[in-house]
């Protein structure tokens, strides 16, 4: 099932994409799913980020071969950082490359959407707190990453967290094709399974030292192949399952 956010005559709700249908749902998502029986048609709408999330928790290096294209080495334990929720824009919505930075890559991801209110899931139990998966760049000032030891300016700005275009339900991503295209040409290509830490294992670390929300996201890591953008690009993100994520970069 594909969940979307959208705006119409002023109102702004989720809703089941089903085709080119609109199907208006009366609350969250994340309370169960409950149509309030008005349609539109895909047209008739604005599309908004499909996830109003409070954090984003995001895991860096866990692909290992873009730990390696980064000469940092590979980490025992999963590597968090926090981008905040003023980053995230939806399909279609523009980055704005900072005027301080003079390097801004893609970093294609898989991002896993909370459904439940959870603290200390316990292994083998992170599908119960699961709502959805959605495509994600997770945008990078890679000068101003590399200046400090600390990674939240660098990848912290408005516009950084592009998601969409919608969250599917209904899918298991484990073996999916994660592909980031740069005007056209691929520019990463991997499978979800080349993670070293698995979505399991990544919900159940996370939860150990603070809780999750329903909409908080998870981004997972990015493939190797990351590089930089320049004003005028458009970046698509394809997962397997999901869907494009495409943006442009002014």
């Amino acid at each position: 099932m594909k969940i979307i956010r959208a705006k119409a005559d002023s109102e702004v709700f989720y809703a089941i994409l089903d085709g080119l249908t609109v199907k208006r749902l009366s609350h969250a998502p994340y309370d169960g799913i409950e149509e309030d029986g008005r349609t539109y048609r895909l047209e008739e709408v604005t599309l908004l980020p499909p996830a109003e999330p409070t954090k984003i928790v995001a895991v860096g290096k866990n692909y290992r071969a873009h730990a390696d294209e980064m000469g940092e080495g590979q980490p025992e334990e999963p590597l968090l950082f926090i981008k905040p929720n003023t980053c995230i824009v939806g399909n279609g919505d523009d980055v704005v490359y900072p005027t301080i930075s003079h390097r801004l890559d893609y970093e294609g991801e898989l991002g896993v959407v909370i459904g439940k209110k959870c603290h200390a899931v316990e292994k083998g139990h992170s599908a119960d707190v699961i709502f959805g998966y959605t495509c994600l760049n997770d945008v990078t000032a890679r000068d101003i990453q590399k200046a400090v030891s600390q990674w939240t300016r660098g990848k912290g700005f408005d516009t950084f967290c592009p998601i969409g275009p919608h969250i599917e339900t209904e899918l298991d991503p484990s073996h999916s094709a994660i592909e980031t295209r740069l005007n056209g040409e691929v520019r990463q290509h991997s499978t979800i399974d080349c993670m070293t830490h698995d979505i399991d294992k990544l919900v159940c670390y996370i939860t150990e030292c603070m809780t999750l929300l329903p909409g908080d996201i998870i981004a997972t890591g990015t493939p190797a192949g990351i590089g930089s953008m320049q004003r005028g690009d458009t970046v698509e993100v394809e997962i397997e399952g999901i869907g494009i994520l495409r943006n442009r970069i002014v």
